[in-house]
């Protein structure tokens, strides 16, 4: 019981600290975390091939702008080997700069819907750490736009 009460302690301690910062994540099977997955996912099918799913590394969520930092797999934890993928073959990425299926994307709401408005696909640099980008989305992502 007391290991039970000092669990549930910590678990508010960290949603505070979330909370503290300007955003939450989305729980495990939640419509707002699928549907942010499901936003991403047609653009990560037609880079990578289909099918695929995500490993969260990171999700923040701020009103209606969401942050995801993402490994794409295939179902069943299936490494995805970026040289057999359609944009390495339509010459739309450099398997030799990144072999590895990371994603970071930005998210809006627009409606009822997620948009992953802008994203990236074995980035080498924190492209999102540009002011343009910055000014929306600071609540997200402090650490890369303090100011």
């Amino acid at each position: 019981m007391r290991l039970a009460m000092v669990a549930a302690g910590l678990v508010a301690v960290l949603a505070g600290a979330a909370s503290a910062q300007g955003w939450v994540t989305p729980a495990r099977g939640t419509a707002t975390r699928a549907a942010l997955m499901d936003a991403i996912r047609p653009h990560a099918e037609w880079m990578l091939g289909a099918p695929v799913e995500f490993v969260v590394n990171e999700l923040r969520l701020s009103g209606d702008r969401a942050f995801a930092m993402l490994e794409a797999q295939r179902p069943g934890g299936s490494v995805i080997d970026v040289l057999q993928t359609p944009m390495v073959e339509r010459g739309e990425f450099d398997p030799y700069i990144a072999d590895t299926p990371h994603i970071e994307v930005l998210y809006v709401k627009s409606g009822d819907t997620w948009v992953a408005l802008h994203w990236a696909i074995g980035a080498t640099d924190v492209w999102y750490a540009w002011e343009p980008l910055c000014a929306p989305f600071r609540a997200l992502i402090p650490e890369v736009c303090p100011y």
